[in-house]
């Protein structure tokens, strides 16, 4: 018998990993403890893997919600590096990003599994709990696959000093993948990759001869308003 044929299944432990990847409202708060109970009777996942999951689940019961929410906002919503939908890291803004949705959107489909309105195919929670869905020969390729992703983005919490790292690193564990620091490229700033791009900014005085000082400013007339002020001057002569 192969070792692949012989995989546990991980459904439970994919599904709590996915919930805890959502957005930290009251109702994830309720369920926390269901989770760890739920994780740790699967035991899929290393000893101290589910340590470092245990101290997350403890920071997100805290009571004062609203700086959990904001915390949750600022870490996956502000920069590229740590964003939750998968093909920001792959396809970034460019045009090969819309084909890919449609295909893993008729993936799920295919599976039956249909998105919530307002749901996107490529958001990590989503994307977990499709492949809870799969077999474990299956879902460990489909995590395997990704595992490069996972990585980065593991990276990127490491640098932040964030718990939900080990979310990252239960994955890439689940995926048969060792969890690996690598180097991060810094975001560039919210404000600068929203910024318009100038439409007129006035003269430059890059590239001249002299510049920081005075220059002088001519006017050259073309074909045109040569011929206008000629036939002018004519018509005042006359």
């Amino acid at each position: 018998m192969s070792l692949l044929s012989s995989l546990p299944d991980v459904s439970i432990s994919l599904r709590v990993l996915a919930r805890l990847l959502a957005y930290p409202d009251a109702e994830l708060q309720a369920d926390l403890a269901d989770l760890r109970e739920a994780l740790h009777a699967q035991n899929s996942l290393a000893p101290a893997r589910l340590a470092e999951l245990d101290a997350l689940m403890r920071s997100l019961a805290h009571p004062n919600r609203i700086d959990i929410e904001s915390a949750y906002v600022e870490l996956f919503d502000r920069g590229r590096a740590t964003s939750l939908h998968l093909f920001e890291h792959v396809h970034g803004d460019s045009r090969d990003r819309g084909p890919a949705m449609i295909d893993l959107t008729q993936t799920y489909e295919k599976a039956g599994l249909f998105l919530a309105p307002g749901e996107l195919p490529d958001y990590l929670p989503v994307l977990l709990e499709f492949v809870s869905t799969q077999p474990p020969r299956e879902a460990r390729a489909f995590l395997a696959e990704m595992a490069h992703i996972f990585n980065a983005i593991f990276s990127a919490l490491q640098q932040r000093e964030s718990a939900y790292a080990s979310v990252l690193g239960a994955l890439l564990e689940l995926s048969g993948e060792k969890a690996q620091a690598i180097k991060v490229v810094p975001d560039e700033a919210i404000d600068a990759s929203w910024e318009e791009p100038v439409v007129f900014g006035g003269c430059s005085v890059k590239g001249q001869a002299t510049p920081g000082q005075a220059q002088p400013i001519h006017f050259v007339k073309n074909d045109a308003a040569r011929a206008s002020a000629k036939a002018a001057n004519a018509g005042v002569t006359a």
